[in-house]
């Protein structure tokens, strides 16, 4: 049985093309809004890697439905995408780059100088299967469109990107943090478990005051060195915290250990102490600071 019957079986498939959407992702889309309600007040949307534009029909049927035809504009919705897609009702579409100057001025052109509430993001490259790479050329989409979205979004707006949950995906939340307030990664129920993707959540736009948007690409433009040279006003400098807790007499989670967990105690006891008188009588002094250890690691064995 090939991918088109397991298509045929999987539930959201089948639902979309019953409600008519172009892709089983527009129910991530719909989960994510039920979850934070994301569509809330919103007047001007974009939709960035819009193809095939099934997130563009979810917007159009929520921002649009309390409307009759004829005052669609006054809630506008653009889609982008480097590929053509076919109209939709209520969206402006755009074929363009989203590393494009002229694609964030056209966006901005269609809310008549406005800038937009809510940028919405589920563009995803062709998986190789490779993990790294697929998580770095995720990376760089995602890039691409923080960037556009730092021209387009109003201070206070939304955004909602797809990401790659990868060994540094703490890494992302702490950039992320950098130009919104409040940071949620989440995995709607509609996404496969066997899926590495992940949605960011990302509200209340508020960039730092010393930064200054602009457009990075880092294949097409090749400079990435003049990048980073030019970061030095403290914006991007951000370092995790990390605290490592316990001892070295503790438990080792990699290890495993007999049932019997008074009985390993009592070996990593003895164990333990020859190690220190070791280090203690080789050392040729018993006295003064390291007398008061070795009393120590003596008291410490009589408990």
């Amino acid at each position: 049985m090939g991918k088109y019957s397991a298509d045929k079986r999987d539930i959201y498939y089948r639902m979309a093309k019953v409600d008519g959407y172009r892709a089983r992702s527009a129910y991530k889309l719909i989960q994510i809004h039920e979850k934070f309600n994301i569509f809330a007040g919103v007047k001007r949307c974009v939709d960035l890697c819009g193809a095939p534009g099934s997130w563009s029909q979810v917007l159009h049927r929520y921002l649009h439905k309390d409307l009759n035809p004829d005052n669609w504009d006054e809630i506008r919705i653009v889609s982008v995408d480097i590929q053509a897609m076919a109209p939709m009702a209520g969206v402006v579409t755009i074929q363009g780059d989203i590393t494009r100057m002229s694609t964030a001025h056209e966006i901005i052109g269609h809310f008549c100088g406005s800038a937009a509430d809510l940028v919405v993001c589920d563009g995803a490259p062709d998986v190789t299967g490779l993990h790294d790479i697929d998580t770095y050329i995720q990376s760089e989409l995602l890039l691409s469109a923080i960037n556009i979205t730092t021209h387009v979004l109003k201070t206070g707006g939304t955004f909602v990107a797809k990401i790659f949950r990868g060994k540094d995906v703490s890494l992302l939340w702490t950039q992320l943090k950098i130009f919104f307030a409040e940071v949620i990664i989440t995995k709607p129920k509609s996404s496969r478990n066997s899926s590495i993707e992940a949605f960011a959540v990302c509200r209340h736009y508020c960039p730092p005051e010393d930064y200054k948007p602009f457009l990075f690409n880092s294949f097409v433009d090749q400079k990435c060195d003049q990048y980073f040279q030019d970061m030095n006003n403290g914006s991007n400098e951000h370092i995790i915290p990390f605290m490592s807790c316990g001892d070295l007499s503790s438990f080792d989670s990699d290890r495993s250990y007999p049932l019997n967990i008074e009985t390993h105690e009592s070996v990593l006891r003895v164990v333990l102490g020859v190690v220190l008188v070791s280090i203690v009588m080789a050392s040729g002094c018993v006295s003064g600071y390291l007398g008061g250890i070795f009393h120590r690691v003596s008291e410490f064995f009589r408990v």
